[in-house]
């Protein structure tokens, strides 16, 4: 391991980190995107409609990744933020006639889009990541989309409170979930409509928000416009897009893809916030990100200079609970040091990271970077296994060619 001095964060150095300039953001969304190692046979750079170039995992239904290379702010732009669907049939929505229905309370309650932006309004910065980000880096090999580091991204969402809106309809006490439909649709009636739902302890929560804005502007239409559900620290297959429905009912949902996917194996990944009336003796439905981070900068086999500074940037999350450190290693995680952490901008959202290195000598260097939250969870050092490739979090590591 490198010597403590030689190891010192640089203050300095986060003058040039787009975390904190958004000039160097916009610059960074030029750079040609780089491909994680385990996806560069199959991915492909493609541009949907009013987006950047990202990676194409499917068309349809559509799955694009961001490429790890763009994760060089903190808040990702809405034009390199990644799409998830699981259906084909995603309609274009006219805000003008787009009305979402709250019922099994105690009064039915419809509103429109412009319902929603007279009511008090809220705004939070939270990560929106895919339950299965990294899956296409599980060994073995698991099924599904084969994401690599970029089914994520972190924005401002701004909306209104679902609380609120639940009181508009009368919740009443018999409720236990909160079922929540969008317009988006199978192709074929034999493929079971994504239909999910929320506990009603966390349907209440107060962070938790029906979103129309997105970084200052309207939803993308691949990020759910006109309004899509938003539930900071939880993972994105709860994040529903194109919202049409909620309904409180009285009995756990029994749908396809709250009973039959996105699942955990019981005691696997303990969570302090959990989805009890959906838990059973085998299995529970996953629920809160685990905490991580990645290194957007070095790229792996990127070049630097024996003696010479080099900047070692990134990002880290977890599930809403607070990044307090991110630690840095070069000796295979035999010693650590800690890391710059930039402007904390909310619980739910990246904090970004700095840290400055000079190898003594010429050769291969790898950098590990491993992140810490407030209730003293850190990442794994090996891949915690699961049939679904869910909550992969093993510490990231480039490595850099020193001359």
């Amino acid at each position: 391991m490198l010597s403590r001095r030689q190891l010192l964060a640089s203050t300095a150095g986060f003058a040039g980190y787009s975390a904190f300039g958004p000039a160097a953001a916009a610059e960074a969304l030029k750079l040609e995107p780089a491909l994680p190692d385990g996806l560069k046979a199959g991915a492909v750079l493609d541009a949907l409609p009013g987006k950047k170039p990202l990676l194409k995992l499917s068309f349809r239904p559509p799955n694009y990744e961001t490429p790890l290379n763009y994760f060089d702010s903190v808040f990702t732009p809405n034009d390199a933020f990644f799409v998830r669907y699981h259906l084909s049939d995603i309609p274009e929505i006219d805000a003008a006639k787009w009305k979402l229905t709250i019922q099994g309370g105690a009064t039915p309650v419809s509103v429109s889009l412009d319902d929603l932006k007279k009511m008090p309004a809220v705004e939070i910065a939270a990560v929106c990541q895919c339950s299965g980000n990294r899956r296409g880096l599980f060994q073995p090999h698991v099924p599904g989309v084969q994401w690599g580091y970029g089914a994520m991204g972190n924005a401002r969402w701004k909306g209104v409170r679902l609380k609120d809106l639940l009181e508009k309809a009368g919740v009443r006490k018999e409720a236990v979930e909160l079922v929540i439909n969008g317009a988006d649709g199978p192709v074929i009636d034999k493929t079971p409509d994504f239909v999910k739902s929320l506990p009603m302890s966390k349907a209440l929560d107060e962070n938790v928000l029906i979103a129309y804005e997105m970084n200052g502007a309207p939803l993308p239409h691949w990020n759910g416009f006109p309004a899509r559900l938003v539930v900071p620290g939880w993972t994105a297959t709860y994040w529903m897009k194109h919202i049409t429905e909620l309904t409180m009912v009285d009995k756990p949902f029994e749908g396809f893809w709250m009973k039959g996917a996105y699942r955990v194996p019981l005691g696997k990944f303990p969570a302090v916030d959990r989805f009890v009336s959906q838990e059973t003796a085998v299995n529970t439905p996953i629920t809160e990100m685990v905490v991580n981070s990645i290194i957007s900068s070095p790229a792996e086999g990127d070049k630097a200079t024996a003696g010479k500074p080099l900047a070692v940037k990134g990002l880290a999350w977890d599930g809403g609970y607070g990044i307090v450190g991110v630690e840095v290693s070069t000796d295979g995680g035999e010693s650590w040091a800690r890391a710059k952490l930039g402007e904390d901008t909310g619980r739910f959202s990246f904090r970004a990271f700095l840290f400055e290195i000079a190898a003594a000598k010429a050769g291969p260097l790898a950098i590990m970077v491993r992140a810490i939250n407030k209730i003293g969870q850190t990442q794994t050092s090996t891949l915690n296994l699961n049939p679904a490739g869910y909550h992969h979090n093993v510490m990231h590591r480039v490595t850099v060619a020193v001359a």
